[in-house]
């Protein structure tokens, strides 16, 4: 029994994941900065976990909340502009999500 590796083909598999995982991971950031500049920072509110190392109270969270408001409102963008910043999140989230599907179809369908 002779077992031989295509090397190319493992290349070719490693540069894909590279990419598409540049590819996510960018889309999702770009909507977040976005998201941030059309003023609707995503504000979380505190989770308990069993061994989680840090917990924030409600005062902080409460205290982030307001800030994310304060920042809102100081912000420099007209209200198009913001509209604009906001469809561009929506956008780079729908990218994002489109490029993960591509993936799993390609993984199912792919054969």
């Amino acid at each position: 029994m002779n077992i031989s590796i295509d090397w190319l083909a493992f290349l070719q598999v490693f540069g894909a994941a590279l990419a598409a995982g540049t590819v996510v991971v960018a889309f999702y950031a770009l909507g977040l900065r976005m998201l941030v500049r059309a003023g609707r920072a995503p504000v979380v509110a505190p989770a308990e976990f069993t061994d989680a190392i840090t917990v924030i109270t409600e005062k902080e969270a409460r205290r982030a909340a307001k800030a994310a408001a304060k920042a809102a409102r100081k912000s420099p963008l007209t209200d198009g502009q913001k509209r604009v910043a906001l469809v561009a999140a929506y956008a780079s989230f729908f990218l994002c999500g489109l490029a993960v599907l591509g993936g799993l179809l390609l993984i199912i369908f792919g054969h």
